[in-house]
């Protein structure tokens, strides 16, 4: 099942492996059996501490679990790991040995502090390009306490379950009957979901030795294009120098095709990611990843405060911490985001195929994302705010010109509206005549544009009135000591390029006034 290729650069990969980890299997009629067994065998052939091994348990689709020197890990796929999950299971592997890139002990204590036994399961598609960072949380906190168990489910494969619980979207992470989270989420977001939803018990001594993180010359907040080029340039002047992010690479990560970084005529966001770390890498730069910033302090040596409760202080900080994706803010979108509500097109567009679907925003990524989905639903209904679109023309040219895609104009989103668990409509006000009217559908996907991450220091620094950080020409704010770069700032042109620029002129500028001190 896997070529020789890959199989070459795996047996190089589990050489690291010290212990023996065992890939039990259950017994299964399912036509897919034969596949897990081909994979599972294949990854067996590349390390003689690889073991296969059949359970005497009966399962209606294949069925893998996964041990470690005797011991049960709790990590279970129902399905077969392959697609954009054959990673999930790689790492599955190297980690149950305490091997490969994992959090680190502070972020781990965390996990071992939830309250009472967690049982999880996680719904994915094979197709989608956000659920294994999620899979791969979840299967690594299962690996650091005893009583979490996770199991991946291949939702292709249990259909009437995905039915029967209102599933509309992936990654959707499950307990019970109950929806924690469906689309994207980080490591951060995920103990924090988990920790609201299980407590933390203080009785577990798993704390860090110290919450003092240390002095620094330099921290830079965000570790995607920006961050990891203010940083870069920060160590390459000599500076005491730390990064703090929730993951490296950042909105770069969930970036497909990238053609327009010059120099580099094409290449892909995660292994775009995987170079800046690499690059961080052979530097003597402290990585905080896992992390998120709760308050900066003011003053020459500004104390920076994590939600993780640790602290670290620093005479210069560089806020590179990018965008997200907007959200509509209207009643019904969050009750229903996974049950009919969605952000991404690629992930949750096959949940939707033959059905009525409507794509909120004319821009670019809107016109892209309707364009997409035409190919998979019934019918595609586009809702611009403004009297035009504002995408390309030749983007608009191509979704006039489908048969089953209409765009309706000045039109206001008011509310998502739903029944017995699932979306049904969404409620638009007409801007030309303020009429209110519904269109009846299945699905609402938004694609509005992006807002900056620029929370933590509002009322610290100067913003614009779309959250923008106020950066001067070599971008330093209204406060001494404090910079910022990239999508978080007003510079124009929201561009990986121009982003990595910014960040090489924040660490420089950042050297600049240290050494005028």
């Amino acid at each position: 099942m896997l070529d020789n290729n890959i199989l070459e650069q795996l047996k190089n990969v589990y050489k690291a492996l010290e212990n023996e980890v065992t890939l039990t299997y259950a017994q299964s009629s399912h036509e897919k059996q034969k596949d897990l067994l081909d994979l599972i065998k294949s990854l067996a052939s590349t390390s003689d501490k690889i073991l296969v091994k059949e359970s005497f348990e009966n399962s209606e689709v294949p069925k893998l679990t996964l041990g470690h020197a005797g011991k049960e890990t709790g990590i279970t796929f129902l399905g077969v790991p392959g697609g954009h999950e054959f990673t999930s299971l790689v790492l599955a592997i190297l980690n149950a040995d305490g091997k490969g890139k994992l959090p680190d002990e502070s972020i781990l204590n965390r996990v071992k502090r939830l309250k009472g036994s967690v049982d999880i399961r996680t719904y994915i598609s094979l197709s989608c390009e956000n659920c294994p960072e999620v899979v791969q949380a979840l299967n690594i906190m299962a690996l650091n306490k005893p009583d979490f168990k996770h199991t991946m489910i291949d939702g292709g494969l249990v259909q009437d379950e995905v039915q029967k619980l209102g599933i509309q979207g992936v990654p959707s992470v499950m307990i019970g009957d109950k929806l924690i989270s469906s689309g994207k989420i980080g490591l951060v977001d995920l103990i924090s979901k988990l920790e609201k939803e299980f407590g933390i018990d203080d009785s577990v001594s798993a704390e860090p030795k110290t919450l003092d993180l240390g002095e620094f010359d330099v921290v830079v907040v965000g570790a995607g294009p920006a961050g990891a080029s203010s940083a870069i340039y920060s160590a390459r002047k000599g500076l005491r120098t730390a990064i703090i992010a929730e993951r490296i690479g950042g909105q770069v990560q969930d970036t497909k095709g990238i053609e327009n970084l010059i120099g580099i005529k094409y290449t892909e966001g995660p292994q775009l990611a995987a170079q800046l770390m690499a690059h961080i890498s052979d530097y003597d730069i402290k990585i905080l990843e896992h992390r998120r910033v709760k308050t900066v302090g003011e003053g020459p040596n500004k104390r920076i405060e994590l939600e993780s409760g640790e602290f670290l202080h620093t005479k210069s900080l560089i806020v590179a911490t990018g965008a997200k994706w907007k959200e509509l803010n209207i009643p019904g979108e969050k009750e229903y985001l996974g049950r009919g509500v969605a952000f991404c097109p690629h992930c949750d567009g096959p949940y939707f195929k033959g059905k009525d679907i409507a794509v909120v925003g004319g821009g670019n990524s809107g016109i892209e994302a309707a364009i997409d989905l035409a190919g998979i639903v019934k019918s595609v209904t586009v809702f611009e705010f403004m009297p035009t679109l504002k995408a390309d023309k030749v983007l608009v040219d191509k979704l006039e010109s489908l048969p089953n895609v209409k765009i309706i104009k000045n039109a206001r989103t008011n509310r998502v509206i739903g029944d017995n668990g699932k979306v049904t409509a969404l409620e638009f006000e007409d801007r030309t005549s303020g009429e209110l009217k519904s269109l009846e559908l299945d699905g609402v996907f938004v694609q509005i544009g992006l807002v900056p991450n620029s929370s933590f220091v509002k009322g610290v620094v100067e913003m614009n009135k779309f959250g923008e950080i106020l950066v001067d020409e070599k971008c330093r704010t209204n406060i001494p000591g404090i910079y910022a770069a990239g999508d978080v700032t007003d510079v124009p042109y929201k561009q990986i390029i121009i982003a990595m620029g910014e960040g090489a002129k924040a660490g420089l500028s950042s050297f600049e006034d240290i050494m005028l001190k």
